[in-house]
């Protein structure tokens, strides 16, 4: 890799990091290239983005952001890094599933909200449902104590036009 390449890769590490909502860490030391290929492919159809280069470079790509440096600690052996646009939760479940079907790859570490995420809280967050499902439950909860009350005043209003 020679001095202009090495100056692209940083620029485009920062660059999707600056656009992501959160990232994982992943260590993929002995997953085969067509495994890590299928992977890619399962991340790209959530939005997400695996970039694999030197952890030397993403070290350098983080230096720009504040409160990194804990995160880009893990930026050793093989690793890969998922830069997520949104929704954490999606890509945390294909991350972990995908995990536990090829013991080769281990998640490593993650961040999300200037906060470094654990191995545990990422597999946490990939037990919850989706936000589009919590929004449809939040929206289920408000709406049905208004339900009850509309039902209790039709039942009054009728009994009082039977009367």
């Amino acid at each position: 890799m020679n001095r202009e390449q090495k100056k692209t890769s940083v620029l485009e590490v920062a660059e999707l990091f600056k656009k992501a909502e959160g990232a994982f860490v992943i260590n993929y030391k002995g997953l085969p290239v067509a495994l890590l290929q299928t992977l890619r492919k399962r991340l790209f159809e959530s939005g997400s983005n695996l970039k694999v280069t030197k952890a030397r470079l993403m070290k350098i790509a983080f230096k720009e952001f504040k409160g990194t440096e804990d995160f880009s600690k893990h930026f050793k052996d093989q690793v890969g890094l998922i830069f997520i646009p949104k929704d954490l939760t999606v890509v945390a479940k294909k991350i972990v599933k995908f995990a536990q079907e090829n013991p080769a790859l281990t998640i490593v570490s993650g961040y999300f909200e200037s906060r470094v995420l654990t191995r545990e809280d990422i597999t946490t967050l990939a037990l919850l449902p989706s936000r589009d499902v919590l929004i449809a439950q939040l929206a289920g909860t408000l709406q049905a104590p208004m339900a009850c009350l509309a039902r209790a005043l039709n039942l009054v209003l009728e009994q009082r036009t039977a009367v």
